[in-house]
């Protein structure tokens, strides 16, 4: 029961200010969300590739209510692929946007939404990487793939997520297994009815179990969001099963959270990518990570006092 409340003070401006302002936060989100610029988290990236990982780059902030914040979110990212630009990491290091940052919930928000991404598109596969387009609540969710088809016209590399817990998404999984799109497969973060998504943890984890199977015999490369120790074994055999090489499919978590285990997989010789988020508005991507797994809200605090 704990999720819904967390989702919901996501979205509480006095949540906000009361968690922003109590002591105990900063050094928690810290730990997750390394920093709030770009020439913070620059450090952070050479830190994790030479450690022999992969990062994907978010910078959060979603709640965009004029055409020039949308483009301030742009400017943000094509200013990280600047400073990107000199370090050579190509696909070692590529950025994660959400498309209700670009202005997707304004009016002509889709139309808008496609040409603040585009440029950084661009941008990214000019110095040889990509971007993957964050899923969000359902209700975006065609628009979101109707902007991946467009963008793979011009740019195939460009990823897309899918969240298990949603009905749909075994169909949306299967349409793009065939079309050779690169795919993260996550739970699901957002607080969904149950007449459009599963709403049971046991449920759900079967459901990811059959996407991670379309994805694993299709034509595309998976991409798999989860710190869950069944799921990565589980994917592993799926893999072997489908004759996928290791440099197929990869893994991905979140920064901050079983570091250890980022890299036993790199060591092991698989693609192994850390999702780190750094921005000013962290406070909606902290809730969420709390909600995706309510028993987090424990593990944040253990973290305070651990490095494991």
């Amino acid at each position: 029961m704990l999720g819904p409340v967390i989702l919901a003070a996501s979205r509480s401006d006095k949540m906000r200010r009361l968690v922003s302002a109590a002591p105990v936060t900063k050094p928690v989100v810290n730990r997750f969300i390394p920093g709030e610029t770009v020439d913070q988290v620059v450090p952070i990236v050479t830190d994790l590739t030479g450690s022999g990982l992969e990062v994907t780059l978010d910078v959060v902030g979603e709640d965009i209510t004029t055409p020039e914040q949308a483009t301030a979110a742009r400017d943000a990212y094509l200013e990280l692929i600047e400073r990107l630009k000199p370090l050579g990491l190509g696909t070692k290091a590529e950025m994660s946007v959400k498309l209700s940052m670009f202005g997707q919930a304004l009016e002509n928000g889709h139309e808008l939404a496609l040409a603040n991404v585009r440029p950084v598109v661009e941008a990214a596969a000019a110095i040889g990487t990509t971007v993957t387009l964050d899923a969000e609540d359902h209700t975006t969710l065609d628009s979101m793939f109707a902007i991946h088809e467009e963008l793979r016209k011009d740019f195939p590399g460009t990823g897309c997520v899918i969240q298990a817990y949603l009905f749909r998404t075994e169909e949306d999984a299967r349409r793009l297994a065939a079309n050779g799109s690169r795919v993260r497969v996550v739970k699901g973060a957002y607080k969904e009815p149950a007449s459009v998504a599963l709403q049971g943890k046991a449920e759900i984890d079967k459901a990811y179990v059959r996407i991670l199977r379309i994805l694993m015999e299709g034509e595309g490369y998976p991409m798999i969001g989860s710190h869950d120790p069944r799921l990565i074994a589980i994917t592993q055999e799926l893999a072997r099963r489908a004759g996928r090489k290791m440099d197929e499919y990869e893994f991905q978590m979140l920064y901050g959270i079983r570091g250890d285990e980022h890299l036993r997989l790199a060591a092991e010789g698989h693609r192994m990518r850390v999702y780190t988020a750094y921005g000013t508005d962290w406070y909606g991507y902290f809730m969420r990570r709390l909600a995706e797994k309510p028993a987090n809200l424990l593990f944040f605090v253990r973290s305070m006092i651990t490095k494991n």
